[in-house]
């Protein structure tokens, strides 16, 4: 649990920086340069990522319940997933969907986690989807009071909301068939 909790304050510390003072942020870049500032945020956020994977499948041999779940909260959950996946495409595609959510990778972040939430009651699950879900919502909110980041990806075009709705779905149905249970070690469905 130690690695876990480790992950996430190294890799949530780091996607903090803009939020809790972005003019220091700003400041460190104009003094080291932006690809020497991305290399070391890179470098902490990946291995704040590899402990949260470590750590999360540690935490999943000996889980500690909190709470469990109806059954049917499952098809909620589904249901709740279903635009995650064409948000994280919309966030690199400019369209209409990108407008409209302003900064449609946290709001897939915040639905993801709450999804999670929903089904996973263990204390290791409550530490990586609460946690993920509570930095994005703040991240959110300080979007309010800073400049909206650049994202790099595909130039407007008339057919990237087509694209990220299509893409979406499609990596939504890999997820429930078969990717789910490669990547995370529980299959959805059967």
């Amino acid at each position: 649990m130690l690695l876990l909790i480790l992950g996430l304050i190294l890799f949530l510390g780091v996607h903090s920086i803009a939020i809790v003072d972005n003019a220091w942020r700003e400041r460190m870049i104009a003094r080291y340069g932006e690809n020497p500032w991305k290399a070391a945020y890179g470098l902490l956020a990946l291995i704040g990522l590899v402990l949260i994977v470590y750590g999360y499948g540690d935490a999943r041999q000996t889980p500690l319940l909190l709470y469990t779940s109806p059954a049917w909260m499952r098809h909620v959950t589904m249901l709740l997933m279903l635009p995650v996946f064409p948000l994280l495409f919309a966030a690199y595609l400019p369209g209409r969907i990108q407008s409209a959510t302003r900064h449609p990778m946290l709001l897939a972040v915040i639905l993801w986690a709450i999804a999670h939430l929903l089904v996973n009651g263990t204390l290791a699950d409550v530490l990586l989807f609460g946690g993920l879900l509570a930095w994005a919502v703040a991240d959110r909110v300080s979007l309010a009071r800073r400049p909206q980041p650049s994202v790099p990806g595909a130039p407007p075009g008339k057919y990237n909301d087509v694209i990220a709705l299509g893409g979406g779905l499609v990596l939504y149905a890999a997820f429930i068939l078969w990717l789910h249970s490669l990547l995370i070690g529980r299959a959805l469905i059967g």
